[in-house]
């Protein structure tokens, strides 16, 4: 593949422009801040991140992919595992199983979830917050998915495939626009809406550590942290953290100190 990172930067920007314009065309959910202050915020994280990415990491997941490929690493390229195209999609369901239980343990861990609450801490919820994560958290999750291809000898084909659906449906379960609700209940059967992601985000503790889905939801389902709706109703729900709820924290600056403080 001539240039993985081409490809994954233009289905990006892509499918940001699509859910900017579904949400400005039907937006579900009134939001409480200003949106040019949130998105230059956002966005300016998600370009920080991909400098520290730059300067901080040796290797990347594909890069891993195309090492383990090479150095015949992993199971899928020690064992006669299945069709080409079945070891594809196997990859891909197993990576995306693995973000799902990332997402829980992030929840859980004390230590973890203070870098992890800052993508709570949006107090609007739209198609920015997809990409917006502390860099401690992007370094430590590239990490988990290198290990994961190293040992499985995930393809280099399975890799850009599947960060390319992350991206894709992180942005667009984050997206604040309207989906019919009809179409949201046979969506979600399957895949994470953002009606079924909403709830994920919501100040209440039992609603914020439920549906850890970022793709398929069917993981949610299997291991009972599926939660429908929130109690207050899509309209009246309360989104972000408690304890970071003045606009000054959707500041840059401010995003990047959360985890270490406590006011």
């Amino acid at each position: 593949m001539q240039n993985p990172e081409l490809i994954r930067l233009s289905f990006f920007i892509g499918v940001l422009c699509l859910c900017a314009v579904w949400e400005w065309a039907v937006p579900r959910k009134t939001l409480t801040q200003s949106k040019l202050y949130r998105w230059m915020n956002n966005l300016g994280l998600v370009a920080f991140n991909s400098v520290c990415l730059t300067l901080l990491m040796p290797i990347l997941a594909y890069e891993s992919a195309v090492y383990a490929q090479q150095q015949q690493l992993g199971l899928f390229n020690t064992i006669e595992f299945a069709p080409y195209a079945a070891v594809i999609a196997f990859s891909v369901l197993l990576m995306d199983f693995t973000i799902y239980l990332q997402h829980r343990v992030f929840h859980r861990v004390p230590l973890l979830w203070r870098l992890h609450r800052m993508h709570h801490a949006d107090q609007d919820i739209d198609v920015t917050t997809g990409s917006r994560f502390h860099p401690i958290e992007i370094i430590l999750s590239m990490w988990i998915k290198i290990a994961l291809v190293l040992v499985l000898g995930v393809p280099p084909l399975a890799v850009i495939i599947f960060e390319i659906v992350l991206n894709a449906s992180a942005m667009f379960n984050h997206s604040n626009a309207y989906l019919p609700l009809k179409l949201d209940r046979i969506l979600r059967k399957v895949v994470v809406t953002p009606d079924m992601h909403r709830v994920h985000h919501s100040v209440v503790a039992k609603e914020t550590h439920s549906n850890f889905g970022f793709f398929l939801s069917v993981w949610d389902r299997w291991f009972g942290t599926y939660r429908a709706q929130p109690i207050a109703g899509h309209d009246k729900v309360l989104i972000g953290i408690p304890l970071f709820q003045r606009s000054q924290e959707q500041r840059i600056d401010k995003m990047l100190t959360q985890p270490f403080r406590n006011d």
